[in-house]
């Protein structure tokens, strides 16, 4: 295998490889930034509410009668609820409606203390593909991840050549190359005269 094969070979993969992955690695890259934020930014993830007390009271059902009287929720069964999220400590218990709307009700008193659109877990949905579609997930985002780190390490090959290359020169001509012995880029050096 010749030197200059896997400089080129290197390059041409670090070239397509960004052209490849550039819309979904966008998409991670972005969702990612706001899952970061997801606990500080209400307008991602709802924050969560203190309740009166830390020992729950209510039941599935009262838990249910109340989810109904919020119309944003849209729900009428436990078939339109997406998931129960119990916090003791707090004293809440999060309804997560299939719509994505949030009700947070006091365990103790019933009373609902907050109802707002949760869009974070729609935002982690994007982030891992599976808001798209499951073979999405497993097609296209996970080798999406391997091509980044392909990236990642012809990137550091690439970075690291010139300095390969500035000490193969050194070491050929006996001692360190002078930056300032050769010519600028784009240049030619100049070319004396024969003499006889």
């Amino acid at each position: 295998m010749p030197n200059s094969f896997l400089p080129v070979w290197t390059r041409r993969l670090h070239r397509w490889g960004t052209v490849i992955v550039a819309v979904p690695f966008l998409i991670i890259l972005v969702t990612g930034l706001l899952l970061l934020w997801k606990k500080d930014v209400a307008w991602i993830q709802p924050p969560t509410r203190q309740g009166t007390g830390t020992t729950p009271t209510l039941t599935f059902d009262e838990i249910l009668d109340v989810a109904r009287r919020v119309p944003e929720a849209g729900i009428q069964s436990w078939a339109d609820v997406d998931r129960l999220d119990v916090r003791p400590d707090r004293g809440v218990v999060k309804v997560r409606a299939a719509n994505r709307w949030e009700i947070q009700v006091d365990l103790q008193t019933g009373e609902v203390l907050q109802t707002a659109y949760r869009r974070s877990d729609l935002i982690e949905a994007l982030h891992d593909g599976s808001w798209f579609h499951d073979h999405v997930k497993r097609w296209v985002f996970f080798p999406v991840a391997l091509v980044v780190l392909g990236l990642y390490l012809t990137g550091l090959y690439l970075f690291y050549l010139p300095y390969r290359r500035r000490r193969r020169t050194g070491s050929a001509s006996g001692g360190s190359a002078r930056p300032d012995s050769r010519p600028p880029p784009g240049t030619r050096p100049a070319v004396l005269p024969e003499t006889r």
